[in-house]
């Protein structure tokens, strides 16, 4: 971990733990002196004080990551953006605030959050959409938005969920890590735990992937699903049954402003215990650091899909034993983002599409090939990319199947613990493909792709010149 200036951070969790700086310094065997400049930004908060505070006070060193501080920036940069023509603000001012002020920084982000809302509510009303009762909530806090922000703050990882999902799957005691023996065995407890029967729906059955009557004690399962999947979705049915308690306290808090973001949350806890039940922590983690983080092999391991793997993968971030810190996405052909979770400090805009540029799209192109990409971001940092295309057939003749792209990126720090480095040239700047937040909010002025003109940005606008570039924007 690099050395840094984090006097704030390390002065607010001083007052947290209610220490004063003689004390704190005491603990860590420093010198008040050198622990007073420390907190004043005199000194570099370095990887031995660092790891002083772990073991002092048990701090999980994600407190002062740097990744933390590349997350904060880049969602005060669509705050930023989102504000509208206006004097530049200085990326080292973003930065500091990000780096010395995290608490901060999040409360604008929040404010910014309420204020697109009521934004959202009254352009609606303006347009004549309905009256105020029955006004659509519009903007960036719709309930799967405010899901998607509970699961971000978290890196995508619910230690108690991971943990009960592991204990369960001991419990169940499958033979073999195959889902279909794990289905198998979930399907039998469910039946003698809970009393509830499972059976497999009539072909051509509308009733959907799973579907539970309580009154009856009956589980349905589509009848085309693969072994993996009806593994996950008696899982899910598993965690409304024994979980339901922890689900409701993971939801309690003031994350949700509503009972549907609520519901709906506690349907994804629900799935999030499923996929750690089928892929177990400890046994997966390890199989996937033995394999090289190779995906295809992985699925085959474990019986699962190409997408529930990659799924799974940017989960892995128990503090005690962390696996590559991974971004997942899931989009279609028209660039709608289904899925978006992110164990690492990558954040895509929500301000205006993602970036043509990124090989998520070029799966499209190539059906069913593992496409690989180093692509920098306007910040600098550089990331690995694996995209493929995946589709879900259709019931039979004539109903259509769903085509998505999904990938899975990390920073290139860790890519050489992938397979999917192998060959690539991870140090040459000429290998690496510069790519976007999107448009709207992407600060390259070299981008033959570009869409949007930049929010917050002069055009370049004159008659005697027609820049290369659509959009340019005015020095």
């Amino acid at each position: 971990m690099r050395k840094t200036f984090l006097g704030v951070r390390l002065r607010t969790l001083r007052e947290q733990r209610g220490l004063t700086q003689a004390a704190l310094a005491e603990l860590l065997g420093l010198s008040p002196s050198y622990l007073n400049q420390l907190e004043n930004n005199q000194r570099p908060l370095s990887v031995p004080v660092l790891l002083k505070l772990q073991s002092a006070l048990g701090v999980d060193l994600q407190f002062f990551s740097e990744d933390e501080e590349a997350r904060l920036m880049a969602q005060l940069q669509d705050v930023i953006a989102d504000a509208g023509p206006g004097a530049a603000i200085p990326q080292a001012e973003v930065q500091a605030l990000a780096q010395q002020m995290p608490a901060l920084a999040q409360r604008v982000i929040q404010l910014h959050a309420v204020a697109r809302e009521a934004r959202g509510r009254l352009e609606a009303l303006a347009a004549g959409l309905g009256d105020r009762d029955t006004l659509p909530t519009v903007g960036p806090t719709q309930s799967h938005e405010e899901v998607r922000d509970f699961f971000y703050a978290r890196h995508n990882h619910i230690a108690e969920l991971d943990a009960l999902a592991e204990d369960t799957h001991h419990r169940l005691q499958p033979s073999s890590l195959s889902a279909r023996d794990l289905a198998d065995r979930i399907a039998l407890h469910l039946q003698d735990r809970h009393g509830v029967r499972t059976q497999l729906a009539a072909e051509g059955s509308p009733a959907g992937w799973r579907h539970y009557d309580p009154g009856a004690r009956l589980l349905t399962l589509h009848a085309d699903l693969a072994p993996g999947q009806r593994a996950f979705q008696l899982a899910t049915q598993l965690a409304f049954l024994e979980a339901g308690g922890l689900l409701d306290t993971l939801v309690a808090g003031d994350e949700f402003r509503g009972d549907e973001s609520r519901a709906l949350a506690r349907i994804g806890l629900a799935s999030y215990f499923a996929g750690a039940l089928v892929l177990p922590y400890a046994p997966f983690l390890a199989a996937a650091e033995s394999l090289g983080y190779d995906i295809e092999r992985l699925g085959r391991r474990f019986d699962v899909g190409f997408e529930t793997v990659c799924h799974r993968l940017s989960t892995l971030q128990r503090p005690q034993a962390r696996g590559v810190p991974f971004f997942f996405v899931r989009v279609d052909r028209a660039g709608n983002i289904s899925k978006r979770q992110s164990a690492t400090d990558f954040h895509f805009s929500r301000t205006g599409g993602t970036c043509p540029l990124w090989n998520v799209y070029e799966a499209f192109a190539q059906p069913g090939r593992v496409l690989t990409q180093l692509a920098s971001m306007p910040d600098g940092r550089t990331y690995l990319w694996i995209a493929r295309s995946i589709r879900h057939a259709g019931g039979g003749y004539g109903e259509p199947g769903r085509e998505f792209a999904v990938a899975l990126g990390c920073d290139r720090r860790h890519a050489s613990r992938l397979v999917y480095a192998r060959g690539l040239a991870l140090d040459d700047a000429d290998a690496v493909t510069p790519i976007g937040p999107g448009c709207k909010v992407c600060e390259r002025q070299d981008c033959a792709q570009r869409a949007f003109p930049a929010l917050g940005r002069p055009l370049r606008v004159g008659e005697n010149l027609r820049p290369a570039q659509p959009y340019a924007s005015a020095p």
